[in-house]
């Protein structure tokens, strides 16, 4: 299902129903992609943009300004960068629907039984 179609049943995700997020794989997104739902972002200054090796959809928890937020990533990217380390750049899936690009350095990678990351889709899904 592209990203644009998740809007149509709300957008969002459960643990149950997380699995069912299409991810963008095999290539790095375009503009064209983002435009088309196909993709969460496009970066366009960077230097051999590439797939990162990931299996897609995946739980994280994401860490965004100190607290934890329970998201899906759907598409994940390596950036390299003149003179700087390499970026490593995910698109995410919030449980309420919304969409956010992260670094692999601000998630912890789980698995759905990871009882904190279902705590807190829980809560989302509550909140919405």
């Amino acid at each position: 299902m592209p990203v644009d179609d998740l809007e149509s049943d709300g957008g969002g995700f459960d643990v149950d129903d997380w699995r069912r997020l299409t991810s963008f794989t095999g290539a790095a997104a375009t503009l064209d992609d983002v435009q088309a739902g196909r993709a969460i972002f496009a970066l366009a200054d960077s230097i051999d943009p590439r797939p990162l090796p990931m299996e897609l959809p995946q739980p994280v928890i994401w860490w965004d300004d100190d607290s934890a937020q329970a998201a899906v990533v759907v598409q994940a990217e390596i950036h390299d960068r003149l003179e700087e380390e390499a970026m490593e750049v995910l698109g995410i899936i919030l449980p309420d629907g919304g969409s956010a690009v992260a670094l692999l350095e601000d998630v912890d990678l789980v698995d759905d039984s990871d009882p904190t990351w279902r705590e807190l889709v829980e809560r989302a899904v509550d909140d919405a």
